[in-house]
């Protein structure tokens, strides 16, 4: 056995985060709309008003947090540590400035860090939601970070 790794299961009924940028909200909303077959098995959440514009104009339950410029990136970001998010689709703009950039780029890490599959544009999400595995349950493995930062740890006194 392998204790390097941790073994995760994401289940049939996904746990989806959706966020987009301003200049990317009427994206989201399409793409939902378009995929509202497939999401409406799956448990929807969001930023603040990427949840609220997503819920009137697809009726999809989706539970709402914080906008992203005040702290709903990081909501979605503690979510998926509590391993309460299996799935991110975050339309983001690379255009455009955001205020709340440092926010966005730990999201991002920590989706990267618990291994959590994200896509950042429309193509990427396609591909995603029609992937074999939106029906069925995938197993993944994150890196025992307990073990990883005990290992660090007594690597350092080895050098002492």
């Amino acid at each position: 056995m392998n204790e390097d790794f941790i073994t995760f299961t994401i289940g049939k009924q996904k746990k989806i985060a959706l966020i987009a940028h301003d200049g990317k909200k009427r994206e989201m909303i399409d793409w939902c709309f378009e995929n509202q077959e497939i999401l409406k098995g799956h448990f929807l959440c969001g930023t603040g008003t990427t949840a609220r514009l997503v819920a009137e104009k697809t009726g999809l339950p989706v539970k709402g947090y914080n906008s992203g410029p005040l702290g709903g990136d990081q909501q979605i970001g503690a979510k998926i540590v509590e391993g309460n998010i299996d799935f991110v689709v975050f339309f983001s703009d690379p255009l455009e400035a955001q205020p709340h950039d440092p926010d966005v780029k730990a999201l991002l890490r920590i989706a990267q860090v618990y291994d959590i599959p994200i896509a950042n544009n429309r193509a990427t999400a396609d591909f995603l939601i029609r992937s074999e595995f939106m029906n069925q349950e995938y197993q993944h493995k994150v890196i025992n970070f307990k073990k990883s930062v005990s290992d660090r740890v007594n690597d350092q006194n080895l050098l002492h």
